[in-house]
């Protein structure tokens, strides 16, 4: 078999079409009436499964065995690399991305099938069915689309490979992708069941809590793929930023606010009967979303620095998600009757109201971005001239609309459901306002003596009065964020603290370390929830301090000083290294921060023999709580010793992080298996615990596995501008 090895991989790619084509017809057939084939389907699902195994690991095997016959092993691995990064390099290109994504796919599958064991038996069978199209799908792409990551080298193998792009031997470059694949890839579990639910007309509230964390699971992957994105940037890239509005970023921004939108609203459905026709809307956009996103980076419409290259399997996508819309909407209108809300709406001044408007902002968000993000061919078919919409264009619109959303999520807490009487509203509200007006005075007054005005100057980026009123509305935005922050993190204290009063008042004996952590036990969805909030407010405070950025270039000599800010940075003079890949060109820069040694900072060129004509950058940051200090070096003279340097002080960077590690621990609470937490013992505990623990540690393993098991190489770093290829980022 060995010596056939395409051949094999090829067969078994074969293989899992049939196979999928054949569990999908019993699906079909046990759903129509002949139930015994159920556990037929079940049992070819995990065929299917295991068939999906078998390719990914004949591929695994090509590359650490150096099968150069193999083109796809030739483009992406050579001799030199080491084991995770020849493991890593499977998802490295297009083609072994893809079978990457199949992988993910059908072992969300296969957890889904094992997971439901008795349950949703009449579901169940169109679950399957709808599992095994996607599957067959990826197979056809890679079959029939020219992505077939067994196909052999032309005129023979080469004696060795071309190798991984340096630029993709990084850390961040081998987790941040799988990371959203796993978020992508197991939002098909509750696309499935949606499909199940419009075809077997059971869409009361059973589906719903089928899928809840299923979805919950999904959109917290993607929140970690955004995340470890951002990080990438703000770390390896050299650029001073963290989000650049790259179109293949907004792909991946994309399914996050419509899963963002659901999670909200089938609490709705779950409570009053309402919003159905909306929630199995949600499901679907978000699967279609991300075979969207997937299109985008594949199918060359759209120029990025994270996209593949450009091939031919974008007629593949558009008919595909053509099929998604169409039979998610055929389904949809079919079963209007059945979707109609049991309730209604009885005032604005509603929790749901409150819910619906929110989902209202997400989605507008998802237009504009979507649109903007394919702005340039619209323009070029329907206007015949090229445009491009850049961050500026972006930054201009879309805070105005984030702040919106922003109000309204810590305002519906502080709803009642169905209506909300004047004096609920006012207890309600009065505490949260409060903190907000007092924080809003303290930073007008105060904000521009410690480095953070109020109010900043924006530069139009249009003529007219429509320019002049976003550059108005623009200066504004820092004070309103920080007011919203405030809002939304005192509407929280306030829950917490009216809970632990209210349970301390039933149970005397308890103190409030006690009280608190059985009121999050006990209601974990709702404090999880919470959580997240609190976690977005603190990511909202790190994005504004943008507006407070100071950027600075300079040329110095050794010796001399340049101050920015509260830095002064002293040029000590360059220095190099050199090992067997590259020459280091070091820039020491020793650091003074309100007149205190803080310490040096080295940023560098790497010089790699195999890639001369393109060195990579090495970022140096001094970090505070306050601010980041981040240092790029440009070019050093090596006659004169001159650098040139790009000096970025970056205010409250911190934040972002901090947010994302508390929107991570929200979503973990929100998933916490239920566990009474008076009657569970220690096993109890240890087995809920367990659960979460394996689950995380488990999609984590998906997306980085290679890496952790060994532990990772040292990085090499990405070029300093969104210049050079970076495809193992795309989706």
């Amino acid at each position: 078999m060995w010596q056939s090895l395409p051949e094999f991989g090829t067969g078994v790619l074969y293989a899992i079409l049939v196979a999928a084509a054949y569990t999908f017809a019993l699906g079909l057939a046990a759903g129509a009436g002949r139930p015994r084939l159920l556990q037929a389907a079940r049992l070819g699902a995990y065929g299917t499964i295991a068939l999906v195994g078998l390719a990914v690991l004949v591929l695994a095997f090509a590359f650490v065995t150096h099968d150069f016959r193999i083109s796809y092993v030739a483009r992406y691995s050579d001799r030199s690399m080491t084991t995770p990064y020849l493991v890593a390099a499977l998802w490295g290109g297009q083609d072994g991305s893809l079978l990457w994504w199949l992988f993910l796919t059908s072992v969300f599958s296969g957890s889904c099938v094992a997971w439901l064991g008795r349950r949703y038996l009449e579901l169940q069978p169109y679950v399957i069915a709808t599992l095994m199209t996607i599957i067959g799908f990826f197979a056809v792409l890679m079959i029939f689309g020219g992505t077939n990551p067994f196909a052999t080298t032309a005129g023979g193998a080469p004696l060795d490979g071309t190798g991984l792009n340096y630029q993709l031997r990084n850390f961040y470059m081998i987790i941040h992708p799988p990371s959203l694949y796993v978020g992508f890839t197991s939002s098909a579990i509750p696309f499935a069941f949606a499909i199940a639910a419009l075809v077997t007309g059971r869409l009361d509230n059973e589906w719903i809590v089928a899928t809840r964390k299923w979805m919950l699971f999904s959109w917290l992957f993607l929140s970690i793929g955004n995340a470890l994105g951002m990080l990438w940037a703000y770390e390896e890239l050299g650029w001073g930023g963290y989000w650049a509005w790259d179109p293949v970023e907004n792909a991946a921004f994309l399914p996050w606010l419509t899963a963002s939108a659901y999670v909200h609203s089938t609490m709705i459905q779950e409570r009053r009967g309402m919003l159905k026709i909306w929630n199995v809307f949600l499901i679907a956009a978000t699967f279609f979303l991300t075979i969207f996103g997937t299109f985008l980076t594949r199918s060359g419409l759209i120029a990025s620095v994270h996209s593949f290259a450009q091939s031919g399997i974008g007629i593949f996508f558009v008919w595909y998600m053509a099929i998604i819309a169409a039979t998610s909407l055929s389904l949809i209108f079919w079963r209007l009757p059945k979707l109609a809300s049991d309730g209604v709406f009885e005032s604005l001044l509603s929790r749901e109201a409150a819910f619906v408007l929110n989902n209202w902002g997400l989605l507008s968000l998802t237009v504009f971005i979507a649109v903007a993000t394919v702005w340039p061919r619209i323009s070029e078919a329907w206007l015949n001239q090229e445009s491009t919409l850049g961050p500026t264009f972006y930054n201009a619109w879309i805070p105005q609309i984030a702040l919106v959303i922003f109000f309204l999520m810590g305002a519906a807490p502080l709803l009642g459901w169905r209506k909300t009487s004047q004096d609920l509203f006012l207890k309600s509200f009065r505490w949260p306002v409060a903190a907000m007006l007092v924080v809003g005075a303290l930073h007008r007054l105060f904000g521009a003596k410690i480095g953070f005005p109020a109010f900043v100057n924006v530069e139009p980026i249009y003529a007219g009065k429509l320019g002049a009123w976003l550059a108005w509305v623009g200066g504004k935005l820092p004070f309103v964020t920080i007011m919203l922050a405030t809002f939304n993190i005192a509407v929280v204290v306030q829950e917490i603290v009216r809970g632990t009063r209210a349970r301390q008042k039933s149970k005397k004996d308890e103190n409030v370390f006690a009280s608190i952590i059985r009121l999050i036990a006990k209601s974990r969805r709702r404090y999880g929830g919470y959580t997240v909030h609190v976690g977005i407010a603190l990511m909202f405070l790190g994005f504004t301090g943008r507006a407070w950025g100071v950027d600075k270039e300079i040329s110095l000599s050794p010796g001399e000083t340049t101050q920015i800010e509260e830095y002064a940075i002293t040029y000590q003079g360059p220095r190099m290294e050199v090992d067997a890949e590259k020459r280091m060109i070091f820039v020491d820069l020793d650091i003074t921060r309100h007149g205190k040694p803080a310490g040096r900072i080295s940023p560098a060129k790497f010089i790699y023999k195999t890639g001369a004509d393109q060195p990579s950058t090495e970022v140096a940051k001094h970090i505070t709580l306050r601010n980041d200090l981040y240092v790029i070096v440009g070019m050093v003279n090596p006659q004169t010793k001159i650098a040139a340097l790009q000096l970025h002080v970056n205010p409250l960077v911190s934040f972002i992080w901090i947010g994302v590690g508390i929107l991570i621990l929200g979503a973990l609470i929100s998933m916490w298996p239920d566990v009474a937490f008076e009657d569970a013992g220690a096993f109890g505990y240890v087995r809920a615990a367990a659960s979460v623990a394996a689950s995380v540690v488990f999609a984590l393993l998906l997306a980085g596995g290679p890496t952790l098991a060994y532990g990772a190489p040292p990085p090499l770093r990405a070029p300093p501008s969104h210049t050079a290829p970076a495809a193992a980022l795309a989706p």
